[in-house]
């Protein structure tokens, strides 16, 4: 989806009402408030809150896609390229903490079948590039093959999950870059040979 310069606004001042409010405090009336205009103004771009936070969180796995695909090609060896996908994912949530709100809201994934879709597409995008670093880790023999590619990318996101969430439980009390690369760490040395 292509998003006009007005409707990136939207999504930005979504995001700040999410991180002061979380999903809950997120209504039209106060985006409207926040923006600065009518909360008509707001529906001539979307239909309401659902389409506002699938607008965001589609932004997200746009931008992700290409971000983690520049990673992946300027990374190098197989370590270098798994370092790379998780440097640039903590770089861009240190700065743009509203996705992880997005995605790590209590009860957003009761909200409706089509945000189920668009976080289920973030996870895919994330796993297609861990995906690319692992398999040529293994195949290279820089990484085991002791553990299936599967099971490898299922405990690598599950360990980035809990980090996640942990960092927004604690309203993004710790440096998410310093704490990512230990885990980073840690997880290379779990995956070596």
């Amino acid at each position: 989806m292509k998003f006009s310069e007005r409707q990136l606004e939207i999504i930005e001042a979504a995001g700040k009402i999410l991180t002061e409010a979380g999903v809950g405090g997120l209504t039209t009336k106060k985006l409207a408030k926040e923006m600065g205009f009518s909360e008509a103004a707001i529906y001539r771009h979307f239909s309401g809150k659902e389409e506002i936070l699938i607008a965001l969180l589609e932004f997200l796995c746009k931008n992700m896609d290409q971000r983690l695909e520049m990673a992946i090609q300027e990374g190098g060896d197989s370590e270098s390229k798994f370092r790379s996908v998780f440097a640039n994912q903590f770089q861009f949530f240190s700065k743009h903490p509203h996705f992880v709100v997005a995605v790590f809201s209590e009860g957003l994934l009761e909200e409706s079948q089509r945000i189920n879709q668009v976080i289920s597409q973030l996870m895919q995008v994330k796993m297609k590039y861990l995906k690319l670093a692992i398999s040529s880790g293994q195949e290279s023999g820089v990484f085991s093959k002791e553990i299936s590619l599967e099971d490898m990318i299922h405990h690598v996101m599950g360990s980035f999950r809990l980090l996640m969430f942990k960092w927004r439980i604690s309203n993004f009390q710790f440096d998410l870059q310093e704490r990512g690369e230990s885990i980073v760490d840690s997880l290379l040395v779990l995956m070596k040979r």
